[in-house]
């Protein structure tokens, strides 16, 4: 079943809203954004948006996911995900 937690539903949501990773943002825009791509798009548009996102422009969707789940991480008071780096064998 998708999505795995209420966080992963809210990034994907805020990935598919119209803000930018560039805008200064309060707490309760970011609330809204989500709330609004909720109510637009549901949580399966939401996945639908960031797979289609993630199929044309993989470079730039993987940046704008980071974001997002380091931004819905930091409403719910906890520290940014890490991104864990594979060493080459």
């Amino acid at each position: 079943m998708y999505p795995c937690s209420i966080q992963s539903l809210q990034a994907d949501a805020l990935f598919a809203s119209a803000l930018q990773r560039s805008d200064v943002l309060s707490s309760s825009q970011i609330r809204r954004a989500i709330a609004v791509a909720l109510d637009g798009y549901g949580g399966p548009g939401c996945a639908g948006r960031v797979a289609q996102e993630f199929g044309d422009h993989p470079e730039t969707a993987a940046v704008r996911m980071r974001w997002a789940h380091a931004t819905v991480a930091a409403l719910h008071g906890q520290p940014a995900p890490t991104q864990i780096m594979a060493s080459a064998a």
